[in-house]
């Protein structure tokens, strides 16, 4: 990426986006003592808020809107941060250093930082209907909740296509409202694409346990329709037919990269960035989700779907942007909530050879160690968070290790950690 481009205090920074990295991106940026001006334009009527509660308490109806907020609307206002709601940005005029909006409006920026993020991966079957049908749902935003809260009820027949958190968390929070729960999965186990096979067959068990239908192996291919465009009936592979009142679909998400690419920034899995935050026009940052960043962790770019990644890589621009240069280099970590447990994970486990189980998943309380060449790559923790912290500390050291001295429960995982220099 290209470090050329002159910055003052005093030039406007504009936002595009108001999700995780903007909000924090926004206030940083006045934390670090920015005074220019600092406009953050979201597609949303709404101030940035916080995603991962909206398949859990959210859902379930146990938190409200306010709830969800990032920081407090008078935090805005105090630190003289503009906010344009239901602003959809469309275009990018580099050479005038202007953003253009679906209502026509037009913002001139002395740097640009987009956070567009990402949007749900639709389901394309060649049925126009699909799409349209008014119990169908996909589950990104505030008002995808709201759209679905009428049918979200006790005694309705939920149908869930895929297999992967936001599946398996709607699963926990419908089952909790007595709703009965089928969730179809093409591939052979649940969470396939992110966990061992140990941590698949310890979360097919808690579902099933709690009532959830789960079938693997099993490729959605219709759907039957009544007079009014309401799905009835969902088809899948072997002939099912499952009876459905409603269908939620988590699929993956698609990055929002379009508005970048068509203004002719590098695109790479994402808005291609440096470790600052920049892209490869001096003048315009990406950050979150729909960025992708050089990883000395994972030896390689990659983009990740992480609200602590988001929000480390807005620290990092907004600190550039006064003058400050903090690299993002964090090793990455996630977690989710199911039921009462709350599993987390730190590091990327892709090529791993060896899987080692540090206590019993019967207990419901374990963690599994993820190997390559006897390197530790990454780490899954279920309800232990004491261990979690020291596994993340092991995982970016790149800790070298018997799998058999992971495993042993009578050995403190905090005497693995290097000694302080």
């Amino acid at each position: 990426m290209t470090t050329e481009g002159s910055f003052t205090a005093t030039d406007s920074v504009l936002i595009v986006g108001a999700g995780h990295a903007a909000g924090e991106m926004a206030i940083a940026l006045r934390m670090n003592g920015y005074t220019g001006a600092v406009t953050l334009a979201g597609e949303e009527p709404h101030l940035p808020y916080q995603r991962p509660p909206l398949s859990k308490a959210f859902l379930s109806g146990e938190i409200t809107v306010e709830r969800l907020h990032v920081k407090a609307p008078a935090t805005y206002d105090n630190a003289k941060i503009e906010f344009l709601p239901n602003a959809r940005a469309v275009s990018i005029d580099r050479a005038a250093r202007t953003v253009s909006f679906e209502d026509g409006r037009k913002l001139s920026y002395g740097k640009l930082v987009l956070a567009t993020g990402g949007r749900p991966r639709l389901l394309s079957l060649g049925d126009e209907r699909v799409n349209q049908a008014p119990n169908l749902h996909y589950l990104r935003t505030i008002g995808h909740v709201d759209a679905m809260r009428e049918q979200f009820k006790a005694g309705n027949k939920l149908v869930i296509i895929g297999g992967g958190y936001i599946g398996l968390e709607v699963a926990a929070v419908a089952r909790k409202k007595g709703i009965d729960v089928t969730v179809l999965e093409a591939m052979p186990r649940v969470l396939q694409r992110v966990t061992a096979p140990e941590l698949s067959e310890f979360y097919s068990r808690v579902h099933t346990e709690a009532g959830v239908h789960i079938r693997v192996n099993t490729a959605l291919t219709g759907f039957e329709f009544d007079e009014a465009g309401k799905i009835t009936t969902v088809l899948a592979g072997d002939g099912l037919r499952i009876p459905a009142d409603m269908v939620i679909v988590g699929i993956g998400l698609i990055p929002n990269v379009e508005i970048a690419q068509e203004a002719g920034l590098l695109i790479d899995n994402g808005i291609a960035v440096d470790e600052y935050g920049r892209t490869s026009d001096p003048d315009i940052l990406a950050i979150g989700d729909c960025s992708s960043h050089p990883s000395a962790y994972a030896g390689r770019r990659i983009r990740l779907e992480s609200v602590p990644s988001a929000l480390e890589q807005a620290r990092s621009a907004a600190a550039l942007l006064v003058g400050q240069l903090k690299p993002y280099n964090a090793v990455p970590w996630f977690w989710s909530d199911q039921y009462d447990l709350k599993l987390q994970m730190v590091g990327l486990n892709q090529g791993y050879d060896t899987v080692a189980l540090r206590g019993s998943p019967s207990s419901r309380s374990f963690l599994a160690f993820y190997l390559k060449d006897g390197v530790l790559l990454a780490v899954d923790s279920v309800s232990r968070l004491p261990e979690f912290m020291v596994a993340k500390k092991l995982v970016a050291e790149r800790l070298k290790v018997e799998p058999a001295r992971l495993a042993d429960e009578t050995r403190p995982l905090k005497e693995l950690l290097a000694p302080a220099s």
